[in-house]
């Protein structure tokens, strides 16, 4: 999971040693890219756990949700905090002025939020102070889904393949989820009718 991020840091030396060697003309911009690429995968990879395990009937894989989630928030606040740094220069005017009139960072930033609740409570601790609440605000992490998607789609210019393999990542998984769902309530009203019988 912190692979992506060593070969970044690789990078980021190759191109203090020898501008322009590692992360082409907009090395700024390169990382900034690179580290939100990784973030949005890390998210989708953070959904598919459980789909996984099911496909494979594997439930232990459910164990490496949570790790995947942390690392999917690590990558999302080093993606904002290198847009902060590199791309506003930590000017908090302009920084207010991009997230009121660029929608794409409107829409990053509202995903930021979001997910920053799911990471603080994302231990056993408070999973058991919040009980069924938990899992609720868990489900967060859909509508998160969907506005990172929408903030790769309207930051792409001209190039639509990213945010094509990321939505169709997302239908899927958003589908086998409600597949599962309704053959769940199936069995269910099944065993219910059994029983009454």
């Amino acid at each position: 999971m912190g692979l992506p991020l060593a070969l970044l840091g690789v990078d980021v030396y190759r191109e203090l040693q020898v501008p322009g060697s590692a992360l082409g003309p907009d090395p700024a911009d390169e990382i900034i890219r690179g580290l939100g690429s990784w973030a949005i995968t890390m998210l989708l990879a953070t959904l598919a756990v459980s789909p996984l395990s099911r496909l494979v009937h594997r439930p232990w894989l459910i164990r490496f949700r949570r790790m995947v989630g942390v690392w999917a928030f690590a990558y999302v606040v080093l993606h904002f905090v290198g847009y902060l740094g590199l791309l506003a220069g930590f000017q908090l005017a302009s920084i207010a002025d991009d997230v009121v009139k660029r929608p794409y960072i409107t829409v990053g930033f509202a995903a930021l939020l979001a997910l920053i609740p799911l990471a603080v409570t994302s231990t056993r601790g408070w999973q058991r102070r919040l009980g069924r609440r938990w899992r609720t605000l868990h489900r967060l992490v859909y509508a998160i889904g969907i506005a990172a998607w929408i903030h790769v789609l309207w930051l792409s210019k001209g190039g639509f393949a990213d945010p094509l393999v990321y939505g169709l990542a997302l239908a899927f998984l958003f589908g086998e989820r409600i597949v599962f769902a309704m053959r769940s309530k199936q069995r269910r009203a099944a065993r219910a009718s059994g029983q009454a019988q």
